[in-house]
């Protein structure tokens, strides 16, 4: 599993001369060329993934299907994430990231399901699971797997805020690296 700090996903989008204010922009673009939708589970970033790219004109050609899944339950019944995932591994962990991706895909018939599940902060955190960790679910057509931000910043210092915007910046760098890469 791929893990990126905060300053990974900065100097990624720096290496890729891409704006962190516009991506969403570039995200859209893309899917429109490549005739691609994509959908979305949230649950950290509260709906943020799907309000970037609806912010686009054009955007309803791209996407359907945003569901912001806060609650276990939501997870479990909207979702289908099991309800053994969920008590064994928790919603913050790859396995529900995964399974959150595989059933906003099925429910919405997207090419791309992507998901958020996370501690955004200040309060929730543990020493297993910290603020700032956050698992991003991928499921295409060929593969599902999960990639693992520590968003948390030196002594846990970095803001809500922060990590609610670049854990949608992640995602939305995903949404590109899919498309470049597999479709």
């Amino acid at each position: 599993m791929i893990t990126l700090t905060d300053i990974d996903i900065i100097q990624l989008l720096r290496k890729n001369n891409l704006n962190a204010d516009t991506l969403q922009e570039v995200v859209v673009e893309k899917l429109i060329d490549k005739k691609l939708k994509v959908a979305t589970a949230e649950s950290c970033t509260g709906g943020l993934v799907s309000e970037r790219i609806t912010r686009v004109s054009g955007a309803s050609g791209v996407f359907d299907c945003g569901i912001c899944s806060y609650s276990n339950g939501i997870k479990h019944k909207v979702l289908g994430v099991s309800k053994e995932t969920l008590a064994v591994l928790g919603a913050v962990s790859a396995e529900t990231a995964i399974q959150m991706a595989e059933g906003v895909k099925k429910l919405s018939g997207a090419d791309i399901g992507i998901s958020t599940t996370g501690i955004a902060g200040p309060l929730g955190g543990t020493p297993e699971k910290p603020v700032g960790l956050v698992y991003v679910g991928v499921c295409t057509e060929n593969k599902a797997y999960s990639l693992k931000l520590n968003l948390g910043g030196v002594n846990q210092t970095n803001s809500r805020n922060y990590i609610r915007k670049l854990t949608s910046d992640a995602v939305l760098f995903t949404i590109l690296s899919i498309i470049h890469e597999q479709m």
